[in-house]
This record gives structure tokens, C-alpha cells and sequence, in this order.
């Protein structure tokens, strides 16, 4: 595909994202420099969310938000999320939180169809539920990508989904002489979930590099 049409084929998704409050959102997370995903990866996310079942059976409550942008990201994914499904948001910024909560309220979401975990990831994945949520979302540093990955597989479901956001790192992860805390963190992660029993390993070439862990149902 020419960059023209590639282009052409960026403008055109982004202007399928016509919901005003996701709109908002994004200007929002933009103005506070927070890294938001592309409206094709957001898409993405509403996706997975909604292929989760009817989020009553077999004990699943839904997903997991793990990023500073949680308005953004929360709304693409309560957008697929089953009604009865809760999403929980996990970030240390209580300001981010309260952003995210505006926007679902305007966007209509009630309050139970979110809670907020005004923490560090790594602090609080422990504490949820094995085997309860069937998408967890992570964008955080690199250099925490490995214990993310080792917390986070044991929380998915059957057939759920762990989306590591900007995984390879924009394609350096593949550059030999990139030797820093952060690029050798990714490679290892990227190792552990080729380790994964059960596991099924899809990598997508957006935004800054994507992976898919999602557990064999």
C-alpha cells in the first residue's frame, strides 16, 4: 500500500470515530500529553470486549484498563463491553481517573459499570480475580512490561485477551545495538509470552507495535 493510501485509509477510519465524548476524550488526553491508542487499535479493543459472552457466566466481570489515558481507552472498550460487565481502570493519577469518570458519565455509563484503582499496576494486579476478566489492556513503561505480562496472564479467561500496548517499541525492539533498561525489558517480555502454555501470540504493526496474548479457550 503507497503512503497516500494508507493515508487515505487512516483519515477514513478516524472519521468513523463520530461519538462526541470519545471525541472529547481524545482532545482531552492530547491536551495532558497522555498516550492515547489509534481509533483503529480503540476499535480494536471494543471488539475484544464485546466477544467476551454475556460477562455473567463462568464468573467473568469484564476487563481491565491499565493506562493513564483511561477516558480514552475505557470508553472504546465499555462501547463492545457486555452490559452486566464492569471495566476496572488502574492508574496512580487520581486527576486521570476523575477525567475518565467525567467522560463516562457523559458518554452514559453508569457507575457501576466502572471502578477505579488509584494505583500502580503492579501494586494492585495481584489482588484481582484468577481467571475472571476476559480483556486486560496495558500501556505502561517498558521496563515493567515483564511482571505485567507474569500478573496479568493468570486474570484471563478462557478465550480472553492481554493487549500490551506499544510492545515492540516502534520496531527498536529488533535493533541488535539497542541495549537500554527499556528495550531489553520488551525483548523480555516478548519471551515470556512465546513461553505461555495455552497461549495464542498475534503482533500487530500499530501504533508503536501491539500484542495480542489471548488464552485458548
Amino acid at each position: 500500500m503507497s503512503d497516500s493510501a494508507f493515508s487515505s485509509l487512516n483519515e477514513y477510519i478516524t472519521a468513523k470515530e463520530q461519538d462526541g465524548t470519545l471525541i472529547d476524550a481524545r482532545s482531552d488526553a492530547s491536551e495532558y500529553s497522555l498516550p492515547t491508542p489509534s481509533v483503529a487499535v480503540g476499535s480494536l479493543l471494543g471488539t475484544l470486549a464485546a466477544a467476551g459472552g454475556n460477562g455473567s457466566s463462568a464468573g467473568v466481570t469484564g476487563a481491565v484498563a491499565m493506562t493513564p489515558s483511561a477516558g480514552v481507552v475505557g470508553l472504546h472498550i465499555l462501547a463492545g463491553l457486555p452490559e452486566k460487565a464492569a471495566l476496572t481502570c488502574i492508574d496512580p493519577e487520581a486527576e486521570h481517573q476523575a477525567r475518565a469518570k467525567a467522560a463516562f458519565r457523559d458518554a452514559g455509563f453508569g457507575g457501576s459499570r466502572a471502578r477505579f484503582l488509584p494505583s500502580r499496576p503492579l501494586d494492585v494486579l495481584g489482588r484481582l480475580a484468577t481467571g475472571a476478566y476476559h480483556l486486560v489492556y496495558a500501556d505502561v513503561d517498558p521496563v515493567d512490561l515483564p511482571a505485567v505480562v507474569e500478573a496479568a496472564w493468570p486474570l484471563l479467561s478462557p478465550g480472553g485477551t492481554l493487549v500490551l500496548a506499544g510492545s515492540l517499541l516502534d520496531g527498536t525492539i529488533t535493533d541488535p545495538t539497542r541495549k537500554d533498561r527499556g528495550t531489553l525489558a520488551a525483548r523480555e517480555a516478548e519471551e515470556l509470552v512465546d513461553g505461555l502454555e495455552g497461549a495464542v501470540v498475534t503482533r500487530l504493526p500499530l501504533d508503536s507495535g501491539v500484542t495480542l496474548v489471548t488464552r485458548r479457550a
